[in-house]
């Protein structure tokens, strides 16, 4: 099990930035970001493995930046151009297992940071 907690979250305008940091008490083979919004999945957003191989999910390509700060476990999401659809509580995750956006192959999560995008 590795510890996982998020911070960063919050009320922005649509187009706005905002940065999400998850502290691990560990790196692991994968970290990643997932989102879930009210009534619906949780889903992959963005995952980071021990290589350096980042993955995004389409609909934030080219929006979104996850990277990790080697000094000290923390995992980030910096998230430009944000949209209403963005909104969602947003987790942090850690797998030991593989790298992919199945949510059962994740045993860690965080308790979760809330972002919320006006229009």
């Amino acid at each position: 099990q590795v510890q996982l907690v998020e911070s960063g979250g919050g009320s922005v305008q649509a187009g706005g930035s905002l940065r999400l940091s998850c502290a691990a008490s560990r790196w692991i083979l994968c970290m990643a970001w997932f989102r879930q919004a009210p009534g619906g999945e949780r889903e992959g957003v963005a995952r980071l493995d021990i290589n350096g191989v980042t993955k995004y999910a389409d609909s934030v390509k080219g929006r979104f930046t996850i990277a990790k700060d080697n000094a000290r476990p923390t995992l980030h999401l910096q998230m430009d151009s944000l949209k209403p659809e963005d909104s969602a509580m947003y987790y942090c995750a850690a797998s030991g297992l593989r790298c992919t956006w199945y949510v059962g192959d994740y045993r860690s999560w965080g308790q979760g940071t809330q972002v919320t995008v006006s229009s």
